[in-house]
């Protein structure tokens, strides 16, 4: 009550005591030098004693943060995201059954929880403990495992952590000092050849595993593109921990993302992640399944402004290949001999190959039935004929339509990718001391921020628009003719013995030798000055809607051309080996 000098750090005269005698200022919590005197007389009578005293020699751990694993952060990224994912409509069952059992059954794989901890290992941590000061343990903590449980029906979680806690948190303060969690430097340092070491992509991988298990209509391409425009938590998911769990040091670098997912990635990691938990044969992915070729030839289809009769080529493709069979479809974890569909990939490809079929795309005779098609929409308007299918489908149009749209598109991602903000906006402190500086540091910052923007005239930010299965939308009753889902395929069919074929006799493949994609890591390599401009538009295209790279398109559509026109290969390759000879 006698101190009534000013803080200097918020300028209030609002003083408490700490346990140990320190002067801290109730309002900004700022510790200063300055001690309590103490005056004692139990031992001298009438005589005053100053004492200065230095406080108590073990700080508060984690200086009001409570023990934590790796894993159990993992676990919160897994629930946070599989959220979301009921949000956008997946069924429940998808959280309280599939990927609930595959992070359990992650967990005891990876010896983690539900198995008794090898001794090898405990011998090692303990090791480390004999040279670690001073920490205090409670082995009584109940493990976040339970707390933070994916389904918060479940019982406790039958694990070694809370009888590892005391081991464990008596690692040196060395080793504390750079991670908040208990083993978060041991995380790293891990030898983690022999299982799957956990990672933030990794947990993406998770959830379309059990989305394919589930069966449910996202592909892994729309999943990511989620991803990326923040309906599913990715980016500073860490910001969403409960305070008490502290991050720093190497837990950043293990929960910071400073790059957006890669579909290969995921897609890779999610088969490897089936083989590593032992995991049966999926649930069959038959014709009335959304990720068959059928379902989503018509999806990419639509988005893709093309005629509607472009369906039955599609199906007959993929009835003729035989990509649309049960066995070929299904997941089958651990069995090499299959190949990994990558079924929204597949799709596009069908449609190319279809596009190829018809229109050739060499820069030369699409441009040719273009002008054919024009003629004939003409001549069919000026004396008003009605006839049925709707107006020839014409290929220059399409293009100058579908491009512009796309251009317009390209250019409003870019600008919101070089927009984005990799800086979590939740401040991070790890301090409570440094808490209220921190907290003045931002609102500081967001002050200047919105000044700024009112002195410049800048836009606020739109609120994030709701999630759609397409990125780009025709509508049929447009006037202008931008939509071509009704225009007919007259122009470039004929009939023969009571079947529709193609007018174009001709195909020119890809390439005419596959390549070993365990080797080159592709089936065949791209380059875009090799091929025709009109390809390499349609593939384009089809990256951008997968967001996907070109080349990896490419390869689908060469291991279709290869299964179509097998038999002329062989007998190509035949030919050209003895004329060799």
């Amino acid at each position: 009550r006698d101190f009534n000098e000013r803080c200097a750090q918020c300028s209030e005269v609002n003083w408490g005591l700490t346990d140990g005698g320190g002067f801290y200022c109730r309002s900004c919590h700022n510790v200063i030098e300055r001690t309590r005197e103490v005056v004692n007389t139990d031992f001298i009578t009438n005589s005053r004693v100053q004492t200065i005293s230095k406080g108590s020699k073990k700080q508060e751990k984690n200086e009001g943060g409570c023990e934590w694993y790796v894993c159990e952060g993992f676990q919160l990224v897994l629930k946070k995201q599989v959220e979301a994912l009921e949000a956008l409509g997946v069924h429940p069952q998808m959280k309280d059954e599939i990927l609930c059992n595959f992070w359990r059954c992650y967990l005891q794989k990876s010896k983690q929880a539900y198995c008794k901890r090898p001794a090898a290992e405990t011998v090692k941590t303990l090791s480390v403990c004999e040279s670690s000061t001073d920490v205090d343990s409670d082995p009584e903590r109940p493990s976040l495992l339970h707390l933070l449980s994916l389904s918060e029906s479940e019982g406790d979680l039958q694990t070694d952590c809370s009888s590892f806690v005391s081991s464990v948190s008596k690692v040196s303060e060395s080793t504390s000092v750079y991670s908040g969690s208990v083993d978060g430097s041991l995380y790293l340092m891990k030898n983690q050849k022999e299982k799957l070491r956990m990672t933030m992509p990794m947990t993406l991988s998770f959830c379309y595993m059990a989305l394919l298990w589930m069966r449910e209509p996202i592909t892994l391409s729309e999943f990511l593109r989620f991803v990326v425009e923040g309906h599913i938590p990715y980016l500073n998911v860490f910001q969403h921990f409960p305070e008490k769990m502290k991050l720093c040091g190497l837990d950043l670098k293990i929960f910071c993302v400073e790059s957006w997912p890669v579909y290969e990635e995921v897609f890779n990691k999610m088969h490897e992640l089936a083989a590593y938990l032992d995991l049966p044969r999926f649930p069959d992915i038959t014709e009335s399944c959304f990720l068959h070729p059928d379902m989503l030839c018509i999806k990419y289809l639509m988005e893709a402004n093309l005629p509607d009769e472009l369906h039955n080529w599609t199906c007959r493709v993929v009835k003729k290949i035989g990509i649309g069979e049960v066995d070929f479809l299904t997941l089958m974890p651990g069995n090499k001999s299959t190949r990994k569909v990558k079924y929204d990939v597949l799709a596009a490809a069908v449609i190319i190959v279809v596009l190829k079929l018809l229109f050739l795309l060499d820069d030369h005779y699409e441009w040719l039935l273009s002008e054919f098609a024009e003629e004939r929409n003409k001549n069919n308007t000026e004396v008003c004929i009605f006839y049925s299918g709707g107006p020839y489908f014409e290929f220059k149009r399409w293009y100058e339509v579908v491009k512009h749209s796309l251009d317009v598109k390209q250019k409003k991602l870019d600008e919101e990718r070089a927009k984005c903000l990799w800086r979590c906006e939740k401040p991070l402190f790890y301090s409570v001391k440094k808490k209220s500086k921190v907290l003045k540091r931002r609102q500081m910052v967001v002050n200047l921020q919105n000044q700024f923007g009112k002195l410049s005239g800048s836009v606020q930010r739109a609120k994030k628009p709701n999630p759609s299965s397409f990125q780009l939308s025709w509508s049929e009753e447009n006037t202008d003719g931008s939509c071509f889902h009704g225009h007919s395929l007259k122009g470039v069919l004929q009939e023969k013995c009571g079947l529709l074929t193609a007018m174009n006799p001709d195909y020119w493949l890809c390439t005419v030798k596959l390549c070993n994609e365990k080797l080159c890591g592709h089936l065949a390599h791209y380059r875009e000055v090799e091929f025709p401009q009109s390809y390499h538009f349609v593939l384009g295209l089809f990256s951008f809607l997968l967001r996907i790279q070109p080349s990896y398109i490419h390869d689908e559509v060469c291991m279709i051309e290869h299964k179509l026109f097998n038999k002329k290969l062989y007998k190509k390759l035949k030919y050209n080996t003895v004329l060799r000879k």
